[in-house]
């Protein structure tokens, strides 16, 4: 960046997850670069406190309501505004104190406060990828509109973004996206019907939140971006190709009509992306850890098991009917990890929710705004029954 550009401000959105807290990281190492406007979470008072305190930002904002005397008072020495609430959240999206939103919360929740930066005509680095599988067709449509720049913060997503820089005249063939395949690679249905909440969230390659991992152990993450690759960057379900790549060095590959390949490859960290999110379209040196070749033996790839890892299926499905399915998967799915995460139901057992959720909740072509909510609700609604929550 030139010595002269003022620092961007940020809104970050999701704070104290893990993309939030990384970006941070990144933040606190090009404090030239950045300032931090905005701060919200979800319920973690605790962290947000520290981060406010350190960062002391304009604004922070709380989803639970419960939580925010406890904030306020912790932060009554400073200037910071306090607020509560999901409709704080989306109002604060809303204004314009802030140059660029990352949106890091996780689920359905981040959808409403994007769209209001987007709305607001503020560029957005989306880390959240289910507002693209809720309402992708919308969003970006909206992005379109207001001539916003959404920049894919998923590791998967900003390989292909690099990929293409350059290439926007080039018609694209197919995206590769690598799953690592998870901590379960190669099991069968007769190990996985045991695996409770401590095996799943044991990655062997990435730090992430829990619900993000445990969506990559049933191979549904994977699912969920091929959905997000398809709006992303305007593709067709056939033009997107899932591979296993268990060293997850390969992020993901873009093939042109020309036959000609390109990857983007690095270590499995997500400081990468999301500095380059923040900084595109410059790159910036930093201190990550570099990728030593001389040190990786083997790069093995090989297709997924979607017969034993079924919620990959079920997204390829969503993928290919399009409409409301999307959303309606999305929605059981958050209720069945979070069943899950609180062993109320097995690791296979998601699968059975989210597989009867789709089939029963009403399908709608091409849905409205009014209409993605009123799906996600319904499928939120059916699934919790099913579990009995």
């Amino acid at each position: 960046m030139n010595p002269t550009t003022p620092a961007k401000r940020i809104a970050l959105f999701g704070s104290t997850g893990s993309i939030g807290t990384q970006a941070l990281d990144v933040i606190t190492s090009n404090p030239d670069k950045f300032t931090v406007e905005v701060l919200t979470c979800g319920s973690n008072d605790e962290l947000l406190i520290q981060q406010a305190l350190k960062f002391n930002p304009n604004i922070v904002a709380i989803t639970d309501e419960r939580k925010y005397l406890r904030v306020k008072e912790a932060l009554s020495q400073t200037d910071i505004k306090v607020f509560a609430g999901e409709k704080a959240l989306e109002d604060v999206a809303s204004m314009d104190v802030y140059d660029m939103m990352l949106a890091a919360i996780v689920g359905y929740a981040g959808l409403r406060p994007t769209l209001n930066a987007i709305d607001n005509g503020k560029p957005v680095a989306l880390a959240n990828k289910e507002t693209l599988v809720v309402a992708g067709d919308l969003i970006m449509q909206k992005a379109v509109e207001k001539r916003v720049p959404v920049i894919p913060v998923d590791s998967e997503h900003s390989a292909i973004f690099q990929c293409l820089v350059g290439e926007m005249r080039n018609p694209i063939e197919k995206v590769i996206l690598t799953a690592s395949g998870g901590p379960f690679l190669g099991r069968k249905p007769n190990f996985l019907v045991n695996v409770k909440r401590e095996h799943a969230l044991q990655h062997p390659n990435w730090n992430m939140g829990a619900k993000v991992t445990v969506d990559s152990a049933t191979l549904m993450n994977k699912g969920l971006e091929m959905i997000e690759a398809r709006w992303l960057f305007n593709l067709h379900a056939d033009q997107i190709e899932v591979l296993i790549h268990p060293q997850s060095i390969i992020h993901s590959m873009v093939q042109f009509q020309d036959g000609s390949i390109k990857a983007q490859m690095g270590l499995p960290d997500m400081k990468l992306p999301i500095q380059y999110a923040l900084t595109f379209p410059q790159r910036i040196p930093n201190d990550f850890t570099r990728c030593d070749f001389k040190k990786i033996k083997t790069l093995t790839f090989e297709e997924p098991d979607i017969k034993t890892f079924r919620n990959l299926g079920l997204a390829m499905e969503a993928l290919s009917r399009g409409g409301n399915l999307p959303c309606i998967m999305n929605a059981a799915n958050e209720i069945a990890v979070y069943a899950f995460l609180k062993n109320r139901i097995g690791f296979l057992d998601m699968t059975d929710v989210i597989e009867r959720t789709m089939q029963t909740v009403h399908y709608i072509d091409k849905p409205t705004l009014a209409e993605y909510f009123e799906s996600d609700g319904e499928a939120r609604s059916f699934a919790a029954d099913l579990i009995k929550l």
